[in-house]
């Protein structure tokens, strides 16, 4: 007994299984077919079933056999000597495929045997279509797999592999990241636009426990409230007009895995009610539903406005506020930490250089870092980075020197490059002069008003940090001016 699958797009069989009295084999063999039997079989008057005694006589069978003996489906004895009953299996008005009874000998079937053989149509045709639906869904299955882990690997890449400045001034905030990612407990990450919030959530996900599940990104400001709830929630079928099937919302996708809710306060009123409920309750339920459906996530929001001044105005839920808030990771502005910008400015330049197609990266103008150094960057990395990819495009493989793309603020220190002929300074020589002058305007203060922390705009505990590792003293002991 064979069972085959027609593949027309491939002009032949697909042979899928052979049953003989001895062995079962799996070919998974097309079996190529002439155009003319082609035509014949795609007929509508080809017949549903069919007795073949006389191989020889019949263009289809005659057409196969060569390529069952070639393949050895048949034993070596077998010739044109056999006998056939054919079933052309169909559901739902679809062929699907053919079941053939193969005889040793000629004329050995009747009538009888044909009618017989008839009735294991409808039974032969279900378990052939759920056998081809069920392999359908391994290979899609197998396909989704495979796409989710390219994805996570894109991801990882675009993220980075390190977090630039964890060892200098973002050294605090990862610490607070490694407590956190082995809890399952809300995140909530604060900071101003562009300080890198989706990086930190990103790294709360790869060092938990929740690594192997799913890591979506809801930017909630980018979502028309008339579909948000469909969109986090999921809808069932004809919830609305064009819900014409049923839809899985973002927190039934991440079950087992982690959301990251970016800029959480432009999340609706009514949307922040339904979000609670799940923080709370650990269900969800459909648009158009009403069976709760339990979910396992966990969650990290981000935001840079001031959700307490929200909440004031009304524009925030302050319960909401208090199951998001268990955790909260302040990330600080770039004009806090300019220690780190020397690695940031490395690591993007070697980055973007492959993204505008240069051979190899540029080197940096006498003055160039500097200049970068002096400068408040009002839109932190993300201003950092675009100021860097406009060099790189401007400067055709010349050195950089960023006199044309970086816009000075009126509080920033206009900075003025040395001569030409000034031989260049490392860059820590460069920064202990520049923290040695501001201690020297601000005689040797550092915290509060007037002091060198403020004049040189970074966070009093970055500037101790930095001047101890540079070796510039400070302290009781060392209350002289400093030269």
């Amino acid at each position: 007994m064979s069972l085959s699958l027609y593949e027309p797009e491939f002009g032949g069989i697909k042979v899928k299984t052979v049953v003989t009295a001895s062995e079962v084999k799996y070919p998974e063999t097309i079996m190529p077919l002439s155009s003319d039997t082609r035509a014949l079989m795609e007929g509508k008057a080809w017949p549903q079933s069919r007795i073949v005694n006389c191989p020889e006589l019949d263009p289809v069978v005659n057409d196969l056999l060569p390529a069952y003996k070639h393949m050895n489906l048949l034993s070596n004895h077998e010739d044109t000597d056999l006998s056939l009953l054919l079933i052309r299996l169909t559901t739902e008005g679809l062929r699907i495929g053919t079941v053939a009874l193969i005889a040793e000998g000629r004329n050995r079937y009747s009538e009888e045997h044909l009618r017989l053989f008839s009735m294991l149509n409808d039974p032969f045709a279900t378990a052939f279509s759920n056998s081809i639906k069920y392999q359908e869904i391994i290979r899609l299955k197998d396909l989704l797999a495979d796409d989710n882990r390219y994805l996570q690997r894109e991801l990882q890449r675009l993220s980075g592999d390190e977090i630039i400045g964890k060892d200098f001034g973002l050294k605090g905030v990862m610490e607070m990241v490694r407590e956190i990612s082995q809890l399952d407990s809300p995140a909530l990450i604060l900071g101003e636009t562009g300080v890198g919030k989706e990086v930190i959530a990103h790294t709360i996900y790869k060092l938990s426990h929740r690594r192997n599940g799913p890591f979506i990104k809801i930017n909630c400001g980018a979502i028309p409230p008339t579909l948000i709830d469909s969109e986090l929630f999921g809808h069932e079928k004809g919830a609305f007009t064009g819900a014409i099937a049923r839809n899985r919302g973002c927190f039934e996708r991440a079950d087992k895995g982690t959301i990251f809710f970016d800029e959480v306060a432009e999340l609706p009123l009514n949307a922040q009610v339904r979000m609670l409920r799940v923080l709370q309750e650990q269900e969800i339920v459909r648009v158009g539903g009403s069976t709760p459906i339990q979910v396992n996530n966990r969650i990290i929001a981000a935001s840079h406005q001031d959700l307490q001044g929200l909440i004031k105005k009304g524009r925030f839920r302050e319960d909401l506020w208090f199951r998001l808030n268990v955790f909260p990771i302040q990330i600080p502005p770039l004009r806090e930490r300019k220690e780190d910008i020397p690695a940031f400015v490395s690591y993007l330049i070697e980055k973007k250089s492959k993204e505008v197609r240069l051979p190899t990266p540029p080197t940096l103008d006498k003055g160039a870092m500097e200049r970068l150094m002096v400068y408040s960057w009002p839109g932190n990395v993300r201003e950092l980075e675009n100021v860097i990819e406009r060099a790189l495009i401007l400067s055709k493989g010349e050195p950089l020197t960023f006199q044309d793309v970086v816009c000075f603020n009126d509080n920033d220190e206009q900075f003025t490059p040395p001569p030409s002929n000034d031989k260049l300074l490392e860059l820590n020589v460069v920064i202990s002069r520049h923290i040695r002058h501001a201690l020297k305007t601000s005689k040797g203060k550092i915290n509060g008003p007037g002091g060198a922390a403020e004049l040189l705009g970074i966070n009093p505990g970055t500037l101790r940090h930095r001047m101890k590792t540079l070796g510039i003293p400070y302290g009781r002991l060392h209350s002289a001016p400093i030269e």
